[in-house]
């Protein structure tokens, strides 16, 4: 476990939680298909996040990616997803990405949880720089960043192309380690 926060706790992935995230992703489709694609069409169904957890488990056993899950310990589900992803440890930076459920929005689960994370990230990866890229009209994780001491670097022109939408301009914030 990397983070207790009471009634969740924040876990690496596991290969047990292949039905969990497969029921995460399908109840929280509409929120995801804009800023998630990729994971929500990777989880549609049972046998999809099978294969979606096998190698999200070799991408942590090779250290280029590491997810996260986040336990909802009373109701045994899944509330949240988490990734420390492109990662250049030559340079020792990440991005944070992040997908939570309607259940949790708006209770401070994100920003505890992306703080645990930066712990993280700093004291066990030994990372220096860790990014998080977010459209301004994600007023929750504009938040989450904020609430994080993430600094706002600059805006990426048209960076990001939902599915079936026009090219997005997303926000840059990073937060370093200072040791």
């Amino acid at each position: 476990m990397i983070a207790d926060f009471e009634t969740h706790e924040l876990h690496l992935l596991q290969k047990k939680d292949f039905w969990k995230i497969c029921n995460f992703m399908v109840s929280n489709e509409d929120r995801f298909k804009t800023y998630f694609p990729g994971t929500l069409a990777q989880n549609l169904t049972p046998d999809l996040s099978v294969r979606f957890v096998k190698e999200k488990l070799n991408c942590i056993q090779e250290n280029k990616e590491f997810v996260f899950v986040l336990k909802n310990t009373e109701e045994r589900t899944i509330d949240g997803v988490f990734y420390i992803k492109e990662i250049n440890w030559k340079t020792k930076q990440g991005e944070l990405a992040y997908a939570i459920g309607y259940q949790i929005e708006g209770k401070g689960f994100a920003t505890r949880t992306v703080k645990a994370l930066v712990k993280y990230a700093f004291e066990v990866l030994e990372l220096k720089t860790l990014q998080i890229i977010t459209n301004k009209s994600n007023i929750g994780s504009v938040k989450v960043a904020e609430n994080c001491n993430f600094n706002w670097i600059k805006t990426l022109k048209k960076s990001f192309t939902p599915p079936g939408s026009e090219s997005l301009d997303m926000e840059l914030y990073e937060i370093y380690n200072e040791r």
